[in-house]
């Protein structure tokens, strides 16, 4: 049983909205497939850091859902700025459990213990943002930060914190949700929605007590990334 990770899956199936015109993204989903089905099991778990699909609502979603639920493990999946579908917890759980989709499971205000860890975060937001909206939206998910790792505790196991948007990179903080990771002694956080050269922006290592790690497809080359092997 293990944690693997992975964000920015991108998918379309639902609607056309092709990655080929990106570079480096020929064949994503053939390449992720094959990537996944090498090392997921049916017993591990993969948490899919944001920008799980194209789609504008849930309905256009199921075939993407779908495309999910069909490969090894459970996913523990949450909200990216691309995720236009997104709904209410309550709606969002509904669709799943209406069409079957019962390895996909939504991180939202909660947390999911596996093994001796819990999985928690939220979407994020950019550190950089300066409009008086955009503050609002940083403290509104610096609170479901706080809120995910509270449930996370109540679960007993040790958080570890998923965001789709990085916290830092290296000249620019989110001091929000920079403040709750130190706050609650966040050990291990990891983040996505860099592609492309902007991930050679990305701070990866340990800063504040906390390691950072970038998820995106691209960057790992559409492999998931063992998070954690838990000894059973």
């Amino acid at each position: 049983m293990s944690i693997f990770a992975i964000g920015d899956t991108h998918l379309s199936f639902g609607t056309n909205k092709p990655m080929n015109i990106f570079k480096g993204w020929d064949n994503h989903v053939e390449r992720l497939t094959q990537n996944w089905r090498a090392l997921v099991s049916e017993s591990d778990t993969v948490v899919i850091a944001g920008d799980i699909s194209w789609a504008m609502s849930l309905e256009e979603a199921k075939e993407d859902f779908r495309f999910l639920h069909n490969l090894p493990g459970q996913k523990i999946i949450l909200k990216g700025n691309h995720d236009y579908w997104w709904n209410t917890r309550r709606k969002m759980d509904a669709f799943l459990e209406e069409n079957g989709f019962s390895t996909l499971k939504i991180l939202h205000n909660n947390a999911y213990r596996i093994g001796a860890y819990s999985v928690c975060g939220t979407r994020g937001w950019f550190f950089d943002a300066e409009e008086a909206e955009s503050g609002k939206v940083v403290l509104r998910e610096a609170q479901r930060l706080r809120t995910s790792v509270a449930e996370a505790r109540k679960l007993g196991g040790e958080p570890i914190v998923f965001l789709h948007y990085p916290p830092l990179n290296n000249t620019q903080e989110c001091i929000p949700i920079l403040q709750v990771l130190q706050d609650e002694e966040i050990h291990r956080c990891y983040y996505a929605h860099l592609h492309g050269g902007s991930a050679y922006s990305a701070f990866q290592g340990e800063k504040y007590g906390t390691k950072f790690a970038l998820l995106s497809c691209d960057y790992l080359k559409f492999c998931p990334k063992l998070i954690e092997l838990i000894k059973s």
